[in-house]
């Protein structure tokens, strides 16, 4: 099984992302992950991306693409790989498909906009533990305060509403076009398109992993 998650931030993707993996038994492949590893490394790559990114650019997709095809040759990926956070834009895509890294599936987790905003402003942190809660779905006991040290909870600046709302800008700017690529690529008729899923992310979590499996087979 290989597949492609998408979804906005907040959607879900990381606890539907784990569960796959372990029911498929494939890796999931971050290429943060893979940019980490190449710079410690020290290969002749790994000192491309480290010259890159210590400039303060981008890693180009030529490079993401080779060190893709170079992580996909492990052991581990023989029976399959989830992509977390990849591809990103529709040029990332199309490089994926000209260099022939085969995808089964596509599935995106459509949730709205103002349901993410609900969902992640309302989080909540013991900065200490990390111990997180929601004042909706998941509040403390007492409210604003950790229910073991009974110390003040914080939102972090990422969770506020401010923020998300610009992570989401660059979401439907970015990555948002890859839901009309893959969807129209999976309806074209080519038979090396993967299959395209959408799967609604407001339901419990269980009722979204029964969907997906159901709609992989």
């Amino acid at each position: 099984m290989r597949v492609i998650l998408l979804g906005g931030p907040g959607a879900g993707k990381g606890t539907q992302a784990s569960f796959m993996c372990r029911h498929y038994r494939i890796p999931q492949i971050s290429t943060g992950d893979m940019l980490r590893a190449a710079v410690n490394a020290g290969t002749g790559m790994g000192r491309r991306v480290k010259q890159v990114m210590d400039s303060g650019l981008l890693v180009s997709d030529d490079i993401i693409i080779t060190l893709v095809k170079d992580r996909l040759e492990r052991p581990d990926c023989q029976r399959g790989y989830l992509f977390d956070g990849f591809p990103r834009t529709v040029p990332q895509a199309c490089a994926l498909r000209d260099r022939a890294i085969v995808v089964d599936a596509v599935v995106e987790l459509r949730v709205e906009d103002a349901e993410i905003v609900h969902r992640i402003s309302g989080r909540r942190v013991h900065p200490e533990s990390g111990r997180t809660y929601h004042i909706e779905f998941n509040p403390p006991t007492t409210p604003g305060k950790d229910d073991v040290t009974g110390e003040e909870l914080i939102q972090r600046d990422d969770d506020r509403e401010a923020t998300v709302r610009k992570r989401l800008e660059v979401y439907h700017d970015q990555t948002e076009p890859l839901i009309a690529f893959y969807s129209d690529w999976s309806h074209s008729g080519d038979e090396i398109a993967p299959k395209y899923v959408c799967v609604d992310g407001k339901n419990a979590v269980g009722r979204i992993r029964d969907d997906i499996l159901a709609a992989l087979g």
